[in-house]
């Protein structure tokens, strides 16, 4: 298993440019690959900006298709050996493009595959929002996050070595945890872009989306 590259897709979700929730993402990727090497294995990462795909989210949702940028974003999350998945908090809970991402995947297609879940906000009242609402949202997925959540406050970015050194720590922690899981796991197989269950796309009906979107 150690001879085989491994793939690391990372979901950014902040909507600045640059942003703080790239800044994390960027921090815990590094962070993962570093481990992953020290155990000798080789790793690349793909990183998704979420503002970029917008539109096409928002598309995806009213027709039930993806359009191609989008639907190799989709394909290449669902068949990456492990996510780094990075929101930024708002109103007590993950940004409403994070979650219409996750809404335009199959809901089968994160079983069992690792997940490294990162947050920021501007305070550090919004850190439980992790364990709340982000990780029950893996968890009903069927994914598996692991232990560690890192949460980065706007003051984990200022000068204070008190501030920054816990983030550090946390990322490292979470690293860890990350790359033990993808450690213990086969590589992952690339998916098959015309199986209908890798995407919310042709495969998924007009029926499926609206029984899905019923009640709310």
């Amino acid at each position: 298993m150690a001879g085989t590259a491994r793939r690391i897709a990372v979901i950014s979700a902040g909507l600045s440019n640059p942003s703080s929730t790239r800044m994390l993402a960027d921090r815990l990727v590094a962070a993962t690959v570093a481990q992953l090497s020290e155990r000798g294995i080789e790793a690349e990462a793909d990183v998704f900006e979420l503002r970029d795909y917008a539109h096409d989210i928002t598309n995806n949702l009213l027709t039930g298709f993806a359009p191609p940028a989008l639907e190799s974003a989709i394909n290449a999350v669902v068949s990456a050996d492990a996510i780094i998945a990075v929101t930024p908090i708002f109103s007590t809970s993950y940004s409403g493009l994070f979650k219409s991402f996750i809404d335009v995947l199959d809901p089968d297609a994160l079983t069992g595959k690792p997940v490294l879940i990162g947050a920021n906000a501007g305070t550090a009242r919004h850190s439980l929002a992790i364990d709340y609402a982000i990780r029950p949202l893996f968890t009903y997925l069927h994914a598996e996050p692991v232990s560690t959540g890192v949460f980065a406050a706007s003051s984990d970015w200022g000068a204070s070595a008190d501030n920054v050194a816990p983030l550090g720590e946390r990322i490292d922690r979470g690293a860890r945890e990350l790359a033990d899981a993808i450690a213990r796991r086969e590589p992952a197989t690339d998916a098959d872009p015309y199986d209908p269950a890798n995407y919310l796309g042709e495969g998924r009906s007009f029926g499926h989306l609206l029984g899905g979107l019923a009640g709310e």
